[in-house]
């Protein structure tokens, strides 16, 4: 997996929309949570409202998806999970842009920053990163009284 302080491959996917993206069109908003996943994944399906919760609060930090699976699937997942950021399209082919990020397990969160440096990555759900995206953006992650785990493996 990517380190932090490693320089996040460039890439260019379609989004569910069609529209070709590109990882420097995207930081060039800002600094981007990368969040890659497959809709078969619970810890995914975990991780996903609360990554939806930061893109809520209109932070400084973008949340992009990057899926796994075809555009048919993603868009059920999209709709079931109420996620309404930015999702792209890995190739299922070859995966090609998860293998240049060196992910081995779903999820997989990348900070990104504006210069293309990864400043913070985890593998599974992680409460520490979300966090300090939030507290970066301004937003609230967690609920009051929410019960949240430290980690899940992915």
């Amino acid at each position: 997996m990517l380190p932090v302080g490693a320089h996040a491959p460039e890439f260019q996917l379609p989004d569910l929309g069609g529209t070709q993206r590109t990882l420097v069109g995207i930081v060039a908003n800002g600094p981007a949570l990368v969040a890659f996943f497959k809709v078969s994944c619970p810890v995914c399906q975990y991780t996903f409202p609360f990554l939806e919760r930061l893109h809520q609060g209109a932070g400084t930090v973008q949340i992009v998806a990057i899926s796994q699976d075809k555009a048919g699937a993603t868009e059920e997942f999209c709709r079931e999970f109420g996620v309404t950021f930015t999702t792209l399209l890995d190739d299922p082919k070859n995966y090609a842009v998860s293998n240049a990020f060196a992910i081995a397990n779903v999820p997989s969160l990348f900070l990104i920053e504006a210069d293309g440096s990864v400043s913070a990555s985890e593998s599974g759900f992680s409460r520490r990163i979300l966090e300090t995206v939030g507290e970066r953006a301004g937003v609230s992650v967690f609920l009051p009284g929410e019960s949240v785990p430290e980690s899940r493996p992915g």
